[in-house]
Order: C-alpha cells, then sequence, then structure tokens
C-alpha cells in the first residue's frame, strides 16, 4: 500500500507531492500525524493555531469522504507512528512534501532512513514555497544574503511552471477505502480544548492596493492568507501567480517568503542565534517587569501597546505595527530579540519560523540586511504618520487619551543612544 503524509499542505488541489503520488499510486492512503514534539512547545492548552488545524483536518476529511476515502489520524512521535504501520501493512511508498525547517528536516531524515530499512520508498517533492534551498544562488554558487538581488535573481530565473497550479482533481480510483480512523477529529484527542475559533476568511479587497494601503492598520487590509499559506490551504502558486498580475508589492511578498526559508535552509544557525555573529556580544538588558509591560501592551506608546494587545486577543497583527514593536522591544528596551521572537511563536496565527525569525532579526538589527543597525522605528512617529487619528489605536487601546493611560515608560530618544552605544560596543569587539 502506498501512502501520502499530509503536513504543510492540508488541501486536495495542486498539491505537488500528492498530485505525483496520485499519477503513480491506486492505493493511495492520506494520513496525517500530531507530533507531541511540536506541540509540547506550544503553552497555551487553546492555541487557536491547533483549533485551525483540527477545522482544516475536518474539511480534508469531508473531501475525502467524497471519494470514498478518509484520513487516518496518529497521535505519536513520528517514526514510532510509520513503525505501527510497517507492522500492520506492507508499505510500498510514502509520498510527502519537503520542510525546510531543522527539526522537521531531521525527523524526516529519520523516517527515510526507516522505510528505507523496510524496503520501502520516501519521495519528496517540493510544495510550500515557489523556489527552493539552493535553487536561486549567485554567481559565483553561494546563497544571497540580501533581499534585492535575491529577488533580482529570483526573477530572472523564475519559469511559467513554477507559479502555474496544477489542474489535476483528485480520483475515487486513487485511495484506498474508507475505514476506521486512528484518532478522533478532535483536539481534546491530543490534550488541547476546544474553542469556537473560526477559520481566518481570505479578504482580497485590498489587494489591488496593498502597496499604498499594507502600511495603514486602521484600514485592516491584512489579507489573512499568512495563515492558510502557513499549513498550506492554500496553494503558494495560485497566489503568487494572481499576486504577479494584481500588485507588485504584493508580489515580493511571496518572494521574501521564499528568501528567508533559504536563509534558513542555508543558515540554520539563525535559529539559536544572530545571522551576523558579531551581534552575539550585545549586552542586553533583559528586565522581566519591561518585556511583561510589552506583552501586556502597557507601554505608554500606543501603536505598540494596540499591536500587542491585537496580538494577545486575536494572533494577528498589521505588518507595519510588527516592525513598530519589534523594535521597541529589542532597541528602546535592549531586550534579547529571541525574548520577543519566542513570545510571537506563541502567540502569531501565521507563525512561520523562518519568516519570524528573518523579520526579528530584521528589526534588531542583527540580520541578513543591507542596511546598518541603527535604524530605530520611533514609535510616536509612526504612529502620526501611520495612524493620525488614532482609529487603530482606540479599537485596541480604549483608554488611550484619559488619565487611565500610562505614560511612556522610556523616553525615545535616551533609549535610542542607550542602543546604539551597545551596538557599536558589539561590533567593535
Amino acid at each position: 500500500m502506498d501512502f501520502f503524509w499530509f503536513r504543510r499542505d492540508l488541501r486536495l488541489v495542486d498539491n505537488r507531492g500528492l498530485d505525483l503520488a496520485m499519477a503513480r499510486s491506486s492505493a493511495l492512503q492520506p494520513i496525517f500525524i500530531f507530533d507531541p514534539t511540536i506541540l509540547s512547545q506550544l503553552e497555551d492548552k487553546a492555541d487557536l493555531r491547533v483549533q485551525g488545524i483540527f477545522l482544516l483536518l475536518q474539511r480534508l476529511d469531508e473531501q475525502l469522504a467524497q471519494l470514498g476515502s478518509g484520513l487516518r489520524l496518529f497521535f505519536a512521535e513520528p517514526l514510532e507512528a510509520w513503525r505501527q504501520i510497517a507492522a500492520e501493512t506492507q508499505i510500498g511508498t510514502v509520498y510527502g512534501n519537503e520542510d525546510y525547517e531543522p527539526y522537521p528536516m531531521r525527523r524526516d531524515h529519520t523516517v527515510q532512513e526507516f522505510l528505507q530499512s523496510i524496503g520501502a520508498q520516501m519521495v519528496w517533492c517540493k510544495d510550500q514555497v515557489i523556489r527552493a534551498k539552493a535553487e536561486v544562488l549567485k554567481p559565483d554558487g553561494k546563497p544571497y544574503t540580501v533581499f534585492t538581488p535575491y529577488k533580482r535573481k529570483w526573477l530572472e530565473t523564475l519559469e511559467r511552471q513554477d507559479i502555474t497550479p496544477s489542474q489535476s482533481q483528485p480520483q475515487k480510483a486513487n485511495w484506498v477505502d474508507r475505514s476506521e480512523k486512528c484518532g478522533v477529529l478532535d483536539p481534546e484527542w491530543i490534550g488541547f480544548s476546544r474553542s469556537g475559533f473560526e477559520l481566518p476568511k481570505i479578504e482580497t479587497s485590498h489587494l489591488g492596493r496593498y502597496g499604498e494601503v499594507r502600511d495603514y492598520p486602521a484600514l485592516n487590509a491584512t489579507s489573512q492568507l499568512g495563515f492558510h499559506l502557513r499549513f498550506g490551504s492554500v496553494s503558494v502558486r495560485q497566489w503568487a501567480q494572481r499576486a504577479q498580475s494584481t500588485n507588485e508589492t504584493w508580489y515580493s511578498q511571496f518572494i521574501w517568503r521564499d528568501f528567508f526559508m533559504q536563509i534558513l535552509w542555508h543558515f540554520p544557525h539563525v535559529v539559536h542565534g544572530p545571522f551576523r555573529p558579531e551581534y552575539g556580544a550585545i549586552q542586553w538588558e533583559n528586565n522581566p517587569e519591561a518585556f511583561e509591560r510589552w506583552k501586556q501592551g502597557q507601554t505608554g506608546y500606543p501603536l505598540v501597546d494596540a499591536g500587542m494587545r491585537e496580538l494577545a486577543q486575536k494572533g494577528t497583527m498589521p505588518n507595519r505595527v510588527r516592525m513598530v514593536v519589534a523594535s521597541f522591544l529589542s532597541k528602546h528596551l535592549l531586550i534579547d530579540w529571541r525574548w520577543g521572537e519566542r513570545y510571537f511563536a506563541q502567540k502569531l496565527l501565521d507563525y512561520d519560523l523562518a519568516a519570524n525569525n528573518g523579520n526579528w532579526q530584521w528589526a534588531a538589527g542583527t540580520g541578513c540586511d543591507a542596511a546598518p543597525y541603527f535604524r530605530v522605528f520611533n514609535p510616536e512617529t509612526q504612529l502620526q504618520k501611520f495612524d493620525p487619528q488614532a482609529c487603530y489605536v482606540k479599537a485596541w487601546v480604549p483608554e488611550f487619551g484619559t488619565p487611565d493611560y500610562p505614560k511612556p515608560m522610556i523616553d525615545h530618544q535616551w533609549a535610542r543612544q542607550r542602543a546604539l552605544a551597545s551596538y557599536q560596543r558589539a561590533v567593535k569587539k
């Protein structure tokens, strides 16, 4: 029997690994494995992303039911799950789509070695990105570490098929008969609580003017596409193709996504430390009380506080505001960017390791950015420019403008000079 291992690709249409499996196999069993190693990193047992995964799996299972099949679910270390499957049936070929994060790559290598040891085959496909790993390199064969030249090469070498969605449709003939599932489609099965969470609805009305509206949080112009790309419930090729003919700035976001993914693949040390090693010498203040005020949205800087409160309540935050709050933590409060990155990892609905890490290091000035470290966002200026009527702020900080709202916890100019001095000392070392 052959298998398709669903992971970050929870859809039946334009799924590269699944397309290949359906082309080759006439007895395909779809499975999904809840990995305790990944789930153990989630602190909130009502985590909205877990709820979202179950909703996506329910939808996927309903679609498979129409084809006479159904998902088989496991809650186990992936290697143990495959050992259990191998004990029950003879495994022919397992199809799946590549992951480029360090832990999933180690996990997949271990599973592949096991399958080979029992005479089975593992076939991987590229699906979650448009250009992967070492597909876009400098003339000397080294990876790009600055976005603009990477983008130029990405566009120059892009071929039509790279962003052309597949037109194949799942057929009943490809699947094994629907059988009793191993596991249930309920978060409580894996130790998480239920909630009234609803899948984010993709909003397209602003995308034609994405470059004009994306920096203004009160316009609520966020597409919500990030969540669906993270879990693969939509095709990155379908949406990149649409962006290509819709808005150049929006199209660039797909290239940024590939850029950070290849940075993570080429330089896995960024998971635990700065991209530029010299910034490992920064002397962070790391004040726990200041960090807590930042998390709670009680800094006295309205745009920062509004963003942090939205994040805590909804798991979302507009792009411009993400940059402001990240800069404030690392530059104003001089708190290690990794503290903020970990907090975002716990809260963001669209959390993606490569993008989250890349953007935090960009804001902190420790990453692969051509600009020097002395970019420090002024949160007051950012408010005046991008939310001049404080519409976004008032939606999340109702006490803004009243005596109940706190004074700024730190002076901008003083904090800026302190940050620059700390970074300069680190560079000199």
